[in-house]
């Protein structure tokens, strides 16, 4: 948000500042160019081009090179995936990554593990648990982050289920 704003700030002051050099340098030739025969325009000429080049480099090191910095990272982001690793798609879907392909992933969505194949270039964010315990460690403070990084491990509460199933089954029979 605060790069929008100042990128927005930046242009603004740049086309000011053009449209009053510009301005200072008509009124100047009209002034100046009337009585001693000079030609007019040629102070104009040679700033124009030097504030167009001013405002292009401007442009360059706010709005492209840090968008080319983003899109790097994000490649290799994409390209260091490994299995276990939980992550967040374009469309906002979150998984858990189960194979890695050439141009495809396979991850795992919800409680009952339905599985998903997906492109590459899909994939937003990497958010691991072990990279959000790392950040809380590193940070000194336990937060509501941390807990919900915890793996859910299904197949715990699926045992614990059966085993209470069971256990009322032995219940009934007992009763009969």
């Amino acid at each position: 948000m605060n790069k929008k704003i100042f990128t927005s700030l930046a242009a603004a002051v740049c086309t000011m500042a053009m449209a009053g050099s510009t301005a200072l340098n008509a009124f100047a030739e009209g002034e100046a160019g009337a009585g001693n025969g000079q030609q007019p325009g040629m102070g104009s000429l040679l700033s124009m081009p030097l504030m167009l080049i001013v405002m292009f480099v401007l442009l360059y090191f706010m709005a492209i090179r840090p968008q080319k910095k983003r899109d790097r990272e994000l490649k290799e982001m994409q390209e260091s995936l490994q299995v276990g690793d939980e992550i967040v798609t374009g469309g906002g879907i979150v998984g858990i990554v189960v194979s890695v392909g050439e141009d495809t992933v396979v991850i795992e969505t919800g409680g009952a593990k339905h599985k998903l194949r997906i492109k590459n270039w899909a994939i937003t964010e990497n958010v691991s648990a072990a990279e959000r315990l790392k950040e809380a460690k590193a940070s000194g403070k336990k937060s509501a982050a941390v807990a919900s990084a915890a793996v859910v491990d299904d197949d715990d509460d699926d045992e614990a289920d059966k085993k209470s199933k069971k256990k009322n089954k032995k219940k009934d029979d007992e009763e009969e």
